[in-house]
């Protein structure tokens, strides 16, 4: 597993080593010996999802205020444009987002980390969506930001307006939405820097 840093420190792109040939591929999407040794992180998942959807659907920016999920993300099927942003207030990155196309065809996937709101635009005709995640979906806990907050500016490869669930129509302006208090804790990944 390739392991590539983003703009924002905690936000990871892991790329699997993929093993192909004349009969199609194999790779390891997740091994939690390799994910420990390349990460520095002993994290677990309790939770695995699954979503299809149509071009043009953006689900997001969501997040759990209470019971923070941290999400390791894919694109099975098509190709996604997906989102985190940071908002642990007191980080130095907070406010700031990153993106990255997500693909069957690259394989590639992305962390995103507790105190991160997560989104994603479907940039083929559907995409079939996987995320692992560290704790359980609480619906009562849940929040979203509006997906496109001009004080985030969020770059959405958008070519018109996108499908969105109503939540995420009325989803409050980041200056209005809870965030998490946060402390940095130095992690074994910061010593491989």
């Amino acid at each position: 597993m390739n392991i590539i840093k983003t703009a924002i420190p905690d936000v990871l792109i892991l790329e699997p080593k993929v093993f192909g040939d004349a009969r199609g591929f194999f790779f390891e999407s997740y091994n939690e010996r390799i994910w420990q040794e390349k990460t520095g992180l002993t994290t677990r998942f309790v939770q695995d999802n699954h979503s299809r959807s149509s071009r043009g659907v953006l689900r997001g920016l969501h997040y759990q205020i209470k019971h923070p999920q941290g999400k390791l993300v894919r694109a099975v099927v098509g190709e996604v444009f997906d989102v985190a942003v940071d908002i642990r207030k007191g980080s130095s990155t907070f406010g700031r987002w990153m993106g990255v196309r997500l693909s069957a065809g690259n394989r590639r996937q992305l962390w995103v980390p507790e105190g991160f709101a997560h989104g994603f635009l479907v940039l083929s005709e559907v995409a079939e969506f996987l995320y692992k995640a560290t704790d359980f979906y609480a619906p009562e806990h849940e929040r979203s930001i509006l997906w496109n907050d001009p004080d985030l500016a969020i770059d959405w490869p958008l070519d018109e307006a996108p499908t969105l669930a109503e939540k995420d129509r009325r989803a409050p302006r980041f200056n209005a939405a809870e965030v998490y208090p946060w402390e940095r804790k130095a992690s074994a990944l910061d010593a491989r820097s």
